[in-house]
């Protein structure tokens, strides 16, 4: 390969500039470069309006950045890739690995399709920190709980942040590109996109949130987590970047930080090593889990979709995640828990709705998060923690601030008093369930299944 031979590099969930390993590899290797994103259905369609817009929205900051010279292709990646490294006669595609199960099958078609055309593809680096399948026990088998993960990768560690200089790279003028379609409508408020937004929001959290976090981050009705898991989404922002920052702190917030984010590193290497788990069962006994089924259940799933249950903390997140494409991490696991053990319905129902929704939505964060709370999943919630949504709800939102925020027939409840309704307000339901009669027959089904 040549320094006068361009290169492409495709772009997928890594749209950005600064320290982005793939754009560095690329050019070592030349200085003409076409920056290409390919709009896929196969990614599109199942993908919920709000990530849709939110991932236009990045893409038209991304352009800006490279001054208009972003190619846009729709289609099969296996066929435009390839028409756009012929187009200008590259050596070679640069990307950022793609770990999800779906990403790993259209990258071996496509690297297939450019050795016809002798075209090479060259993979460097991730979407994290370490790339997933890379951290492993001492006898070469990926780990099945968080806690030795987490310490194996710290003693694994991960590069510094590719120090890319865009300023020397000649960003090839695409002599014919796909406009990017309309923002698709929203229902939400969606945050700012692009890595200059995404850089704003964590220096932001650096100097004014870090400090608090580790005590922060469970409460709903404070500002206190990062909000950063969009930008992480779309690759806006590297966790690389992030832990960089965070390597002098010492702080309990710190601390904090590099677990959360670590967490969103073991999921992506279960997903890895368990692929089918983005739909299945981590542990199969849990396929003969026995969930409640017909019309009830499903007025029960309208309910919880539409946050109408009578709980007010459950609806509060429900209503969140409608109103803005995001819900606080505390209140999923408490929303997913009434789903899966008071309404007795499949976590894929909830995964689903929550990928429809959700600006973040992550397969292998989803996916398994929900797996915990419902006990089916690796490291999993044991079986018998079971939410309590009223006294979850007096724990972490203890004056109701968050609730009245989202559940505008409660703003008249004052203090904490909005968790333990002694009269329903007009046109606020009354609860749908009772949780001490369901959480005794979630303990029957889930033991029955355990001692299988």
């Amino acid at each position: 390969m040549t320094m006068e031979a361009p290169v492409v590099l495709w772009f997928r969930r890594d749209l950005r500039l600064r320290d982005h390993a793939a754009l560095f590899e690329a050019a070592k290797h030349s200085k003409r470069i076409l920056a290409l994103y390919v709009l896929d259905d196969r990614l599109l369609k199942p993908a919920g309006s709000p990530r849709v817009a939110f991932l236009l929205n990045s893409l038209r900051e991304l352009d800006k950045a490279l001054s208009g010279r972003l190619m846009i292709r729709y289609g099969d990646p296996a066929r435009e890739v390839v028409a756009a490294a012929r187009e200008i006669r590259a050596a070679a595609v640069h990307v950022s690995a793609d770990t999800a199960p779906y990403g790993r099958e259209r990258d071996e078609a496509v690297a297939a399709a450019l050795a016809e055309h002798r075209i090479q593809w060259v993979e460097t680096g991730s979407s994290y920190a370490v790339t997933p399948g890379r951290v492993t026990k001492p006898d070469g088998t990926p780990y099945r709980v968080f806690t030795p993960f987490y310490r194996a990768w710290a003693q694994h560690g991960w590069p510094r942040p590719a120090d890319t200089h865009v300023s020397i790279v000649d960003w090839v003028k695409p002599s014919s590109s796909s406009a990017l379609p309309e923002t698709p409508e929203v229902h939400c408020e969606l945050p700012p996109a692009g890595e200059e937004a995404a850089l704003s929001v964590w220096h932001d959290f650096l100097s004014d949130g870090l400090a608090d976090y580790a005590f922060e981050r469970d409460r709903p009705d404070h500002a206190g987590t990062t909000r950063l898991s969009p930008y992480l989404r779309w690759g806006a922002i590297h966790p690389r970047t992030m832990l960089a920052d965070l390597a002098a702190k010492r702080s309990e917030g710190a601390q904090a930080l590099r677990s959360e984010l670590c967490w969103r590193e073991f999921h992506a290497d279960v997903l890895w090593n368990r692929p089918e788990t983005a739909r299945q069962n981590y542990d199969r006994r849990f396929d003969g889990m026995r969930y409640d089924t017909g019309k009830t259940a499903q007025e029960m799933f309208a309910q919880w979709r539409e946050g109408r249950t009578g709980y007010p903390i459950v609806d509060a997140g429900m209503r969140q995640l409608l109103a803005e494409g995001w819900m606080h991490n505390r209140v999923r696991m408490i929303v997913a828990s009434f789903l899966v053990k008071d309404l007795h319905l499949p976590w894929w129902w909830g995964a689903r709705h929550f990928m429809r929704h959700l600006v973040d939505g992550d397969l292998a964060s989803n996916q398994l998060n929900w797996q915990w709370v419902a006990g089916s999943g690796t490291d999993a919630a044991p079986y018998f923690r079971i939410f309590n949504p009223t006294t979850q709800g007096q724990k972490f939102d203890p004056q109701g601030d968050y609730v009245r925020r989202y559940v505008p027939e409660l703003r008249g409840v004052e203090g904490k008093a909005v968790h333990v309704l002694k009269e329903r307000p007009e046109g606020y339901p009354e609860p749908i369930v009772d949780h001490a009669e369901e959480r005794q027959v979630a303990l029957q089904r889930y033991g029955a299944i355990t001692k299988s």
